[in-house]
């Protein structure tokens, strides 16, 4: 049996960008995916703080180094720029190898850069 469980979290980034006429996802700087362990295309979760909005997406590479942080088509109405946001990633495991995992947690600064 799998379970889901958490994989990673980007915790508390700002919206830098809302691009409501665009394919749809999120734009997440590449210094942040990679730290998180997030890579192009997969599935995350996207809590709003400010809002209580909760939606699911997918991830777009955006500029390393940049902050970037952008919702993008239907996405970029459930946030406005300087919004707070929780990234959440998922993965599935067997039970006895969910138990031994530890998730991948950053908290990055005020700018979205790492600390």
């Amino acid at each position: 049996m799998q379970i889901q469980i958490l994989k990673s979290k980007i915790h508390r980034v700002k919206i830098t960008q809302a691009e409501l006429h665009y394919v749809g996802s999120i734009t997440i700087d590449e210094d942040l995916m990679d730290a998180a362990h997030l890579i192009e295309n997969e599935k995350v979760q996207i809590v709003n703080v400010n809002n209580g909005e909760r939606l699911e997406t997918y991830v777009i590479k955006g500029e390393r180094g940049s902050g970037q942080v952008c919702l993008n088509g239907p996405a970029a109405r459930k946030a406005a720029v300087g919004d707070i946001v929780i990234i959440i990633s998922y993965a599935g495991m067997e039970l006895e190898e969910a138990k031994k995992y530890h998730p991948v947690l950053i908290f990055p600064d005020e700018r979205n850069r790492l600390i």
